[in-house]
């Protein structure tokens, strides 16, 4: 009955008509992805593996020191559980677009242009790494024993910005997946050059960006915006003032950051898209 009410709304709005056949494409990657009960129990082992590992680095550096940047271990444990948590639901949806580089040597993208849907959409929808969920696992792990063992002073705007920081952050690491994307119709082999700032922007903002010199302000701090995802935001629920004179209000402009990040990056995919010709086959 619930199935038959589902189509019948599906059937009454046209823009649920419309994103009918991208469900149907991800629920069968999750279906075949949980398919293999032993190999998808590994995958998922192995990507929270790869977490655990990330945060034990953070956990070793501070046998040796007892602040970084001026915060300490409790307190980077919250910008790393920010930014972590963030990046790892970026790449389970949009991480797949790494997968471009191949679609465009073998030719094989030319056959999304025969469906009458978006590229872009298309290719975001075309699969779904259910396997990220544990890595996320171990982001969100950090952020609620952060936020368990800093002591912020709650109120309902702290709340609103621990939202407004997660949802942001994710947006700024999707939009760098697709700027990197719309990069590879020019690069094709040059995925390292992107990964440099995709994967290596993430790693940057799981630090204390305080620590950092003008030169990575720059770059990572206000082009591509990874000190919005976790390092601002957690100075603000903790009350401590940013680097080199920056307002504490920075730490709310994370949607504006977001904005921006998907400014470069359909603006890369567009040029991206003019510029391809076809496979060639």
């Amino acid at each position: 009955m619930a199935d038959l009410l589902a189509g019948d709304l599906v059937g009454k709005d046209p823009a649920l008509s419309r994103l009918r056949p991208y469900r149907a494409v991800l629920a069968s990657r999750a279906r075949s992805q949980r398919a293999y009960r032993v190999s998808f129990g590994l995958d998922l082992a192995s990507s929270a593996l790869i977490g655990v590992v990330e945060l034990a680095e953070i956990w070793v550096l501070f046998h040796s020191v007892t602040s970084l940047g001026g915060l300490d271990f409790a307190q980077i444990l919250l910008v790393f559980g920010l930014a972590d948590l963030c990046f790892s639901l970026a790449d389970m949806t949009f991480g797949h677009c790494d997968n471009l580089p191949t679609y465009l040597r073998a030719g094989t993208l030319d056959v999304f242009y025969l469906r009458p849907q978006p590229l872009l959409l298309q290719l975001v929808t075309s699969d779904i790494s259910l396997r990220r969920l544990a890595r996320a696992a171990v982001g969100l792990v950090a952020l609620v024993a952060g936020l368990a063992l800093n002591d912020i002073a709650w109120s309902p705007a702290h709340v609103l910005l621990l939202v407004v920081a997660v949802v942001s952050g994710y947006a700024v690491f999707a939009g760098m997946f697709v700027w990197a994307g719309g990069a590879q119709f020019f690069l094709v082999d040059g995925a390292e050059t992107t990964n440099a700032f995709v994967y290596g922007g993430r790693y940057a903002a799981t630090q204390p960006a305080s620590v950092w010199n003008r030169p990575l302000w720059a770059v990572f701090g206000f082009f591509f915006p990874m000190a919005f995802t976790g390092f601002l935001p957690a100075l603000w629920l903790l009350g401590i003032a940013p680097p080199y004179g920056l307002p504490d209000w920075l730490g709310w402009c994370a949607p504006l950051a977001a904005a921006w990040t998907w400014l470069l990056a359909l603006a890369s995919w567009r040029l991206g898209v003019r510029h391809y010709q076809g496979g060639g086959g």
